[in-house]
């Protein structure tokens, strides 16, 4: 199998636009990994973000994109017991971490500084074949399909967010800012907490809108006026929690309008950008502001446990699976917000 050559989507330089379908060897395991086939990934943001190279974090390149992903077993490593070929699976990104690191030996090793990840630090799985650490893997049920099981990680990433890190309790009120991915996943989680929950995005953004109030029982907000009259309308005073999923700096600054005193704003979308407006709304509202980043263990087996009772369901904001071979087209209807979410297949 070593031999053969497989086509994968990569990231080959830091210029916009630097990705293409090369063919690359079929990964080499140690004898810690699996080889895992892959069935599906999903295209990430993050993804997005490296091949337009508008990204802040560090890639190794050139790196197969792609850490959405599920498939089956097809090879294990010498040292790996409690899995077998054929298991069906999905795996975390933490790819590389260091089991000495402080935050690794208390569970927190999504926050080992060191940490390395599927699809810009190591290969990722917008190909057949993918290396992983067995520590990453864990069991799909045969009741939920791989379309669904390979966005286990964005919902992890959005559980982590609002259960995790924001503490929502029923009838809290919950502004989620930018109606991609993670931020309809974050209120659909919200929703599963209790909580009333609006989506604030732009007018280019009403498709994906719709999508967060018919699938998920949200109010779609358009403009900021919208979103400060909702925010204020039971008390005058804002939201319970704002949830920052927009992936730009200034989102911030209306984070801060519309949180209520004593509230809290947790950011979990990216931006490179400067600030270039003052942070004191944080400091006159005694507001509380939660980065939220990546995801453990247990948060993995929680949110297979509810995607597979169907208590989370992520079908709505999957807008269609294409071939890697049509990974262009793919990433180009989710960048232009044509649809949520993109789902690839390996050929």
């Amino acid at each position: 199998m070593s031999s053969t050559k497989i086509p994968a989507v990569v990231n080959y330089s830091e210029q916009k636009h630097s990705v293409e379908i090369r063919e690359i060897p079929v990964p080499e395991i140690g004898e810690d990994d699996i080889l895992l086939e892959v069935e599906n990934v999903g295209v990430c943001g993050s993804d997005l973000h490296q091949w337009t190279s508008d990204h802040s974090w560090p890639v190794n390149y050139p790196v197969v994109l792609g850490h959405e992903f599920g498939g089956k077993i097809a090879a294990l490593g010498s040292r790996v017991s409690g899995w077998k070929v054929g298991d069906r699976v999905v795996s975390e990104t933490a790819a590389v971490i260091d089991s000495l690191n402080p935050m690794s030996k208390v569970g927190l090793y999504n926050l080992d500084p060191t940490r390395k990840g599927f699809g810009y630090g190591v290969n990722g799985a917008m190909t057949r074949f993918v290396r992983v650490p067995a520590r990453c893997l864990h069991h799909v049920p045969e009741n939920l399909s791989f379309e669904e099981a390979c966005l286990t990680e964005p919902c992890c990433v959005a559980f982590n967010s609002l259960v995790g890190n924001s503490h929502i309790k029923p009838g809290d009120r919950v502004v989620v800012i930018g109606p991609g991915t993670i931020g309809i996943l974050c209120a659909a989680v919200a929703r599963l907490c209790g909580a009333e929950v609006a989506v604030l995005g732009l007018e280019a953004d009403r498709g994906r809108l719709e999508i967060a109030k018919n699938a998920y029982g949200c109010d779609p907000l358009i403009g900021e006026d919208a979103a400060e009259a909702w925010a204020k309308k039971r008390d005058g005073l804002g939201a319970d929690v704002v949830v920052d999923a927009a992936g730009h700096s200034i989102t911030l600054k209306t984070a801060m309008k519309l949180v209520r005193p004593n509230g809290q704003i947790t950011k979990v979308g990216w931006g490179p950008q400067p600030l270039n407006f003052s942070i004191d709304p944080i400091v006159q509202k005694n507001v509380r502001l939660q980065g939220s980043f990546s995801h453990n263990w247990p948060i993995w087996e929680r949110v297979i446990a509810l995607l597979a009772s169907g208590a989370l369901n992520v079908k709505p904001i999957i807008g269609g699976v294409w071939s890697i071979s049509e990974w262009h087209t793919a990433f180009e209807k989710m960048h232009t917000g044509q649809i949520v979410k993109a789902v690839l297949k390996p050929i």
